[in-house]
């Protein structure tokens, strides 16, 4: 027995279940892969390069080396003084790091959360900052710097670097203490908090996420930079990592050292993308949560 399914009048018949075409979404995922191969390549080539010998270097570069060489890295951060210039840079920037936090999460607060007269007129000033070159500031600041006898020294880079990194920290950390809930201190101070209990104990914990978003992203700038210690730091002894580097590709090019010269940039190269690898979800929690909130 036949079953005849009725179709009301001037109805269409259904058309066939189409598989949906995903139009447009490949070029996106074209775009990634080929600046992650831009980005990676030069790093893969660095570190290869690092393990093989002068001879590997100039007569196979795109090959892997027939014997790892790791006395390379152990020649570059001995006889190249590497060690030190990590040494240098380490007690800098995280001197300045810490300074550069602690000052920038109480101006940002205080900007953001207590109204008085001139609060704009100082957070725009912060503000200002990140729109002047730092080159045009270096004449200046290196007859500031040598007038107060900190030329060449490590307090002298160290308040450089925090002045540096003070306008964006401040700009980056406002829009977070803006948006945490203002019935949290409220609470606080009913409860008998003083001001400076009450940003401790409240509101840095709920700012956790841009507070580490934004001391990696100083750690990278202050670390990498060059151009302030090129200029405020003539003392061969205390070169940062970036002047290191950068007398290191000129002695090892003229002596025809490459092993050591790639062995010098890969140990210069592992402390940022360790940073990066270890607290890249907590960059993406702070940047997203600024964001949403």
């Amino acid at each position: 027995m036949t079953t005849v399914v009725e179709r009301p009048v001037g109805a269409r018949p259904a058309p066939p279940a189409r598989r949906r075409r995903r139009s447009g979404t490949w070029g996106p995922h074209v775009f990634l892969v080929t600046w992650a191969a831009i980005v990676t390549v030069p790093l893969l080539w660095a570190v290869v390069s690092s393990l093989k010998t002068d001879r590997e270097i100039l007569t196979s570069p795109w090959t892997l080396p027939e014997q790892p060489r790791f006395d390379n890295w152990s020649r570059a951060w001995e006889q190249a003084s590497i060690g030190r210039y990590v040494g240098n840079s380490a007690i800098v920037v995280g001197a300045a790091l810490l300074l550069t936090m602690v000052l920038g999460s109480t101006v940002a607060y205080a900007l953001a959360r207590y109204p008085f007269r001139g609060n704009r007129i100082v957070y725009y000033t912060f503000v200002s900052g990140l729109l002047f070159p730092v080159f045009l500031a270096l004449v200046p600041l290196f007859f500031v710097v040598e007038q107060l006898g900190l030329l060449g020294t490590y307090p002298g880079l160290i308040l450089v670097y925090t002045a540096y990194a003070l306008p964006f920290t401040v700009f980056f950390l406002h829009a977070f203490f803006r948006s945490l809930p203002t019935a949290l201190a409220e609470a606080a101070f009913l409860d008998g908090c003083s001001h400076w209990g009450v940003l401790v104990r409240v509101m840095l914990p709920l700012a956790r996420p841009g507070l580490i978003s934004i001391a990696i992203f100083n750690f990278l700038g202050l670390w990498n930079q060059y151009l302030l210690p090129l200029v405020l730091n003539p003392d061969p002894d205390r070169y940062v990592l970036a002047q290191g580097l950068a007398a290191l590709s000129v002695s090892q090019g003229y002596r025809s050292d490459w092993s050591g010269l790639f062995a010098g940039l890969t140990i210069a190269m592992l402390p940022v993308l360790a940073v990066y690898v270890l607290f890249q979800r907590q960059i993406r929690t702070g940047l997203t949560a600024g964001a949403i909130r």
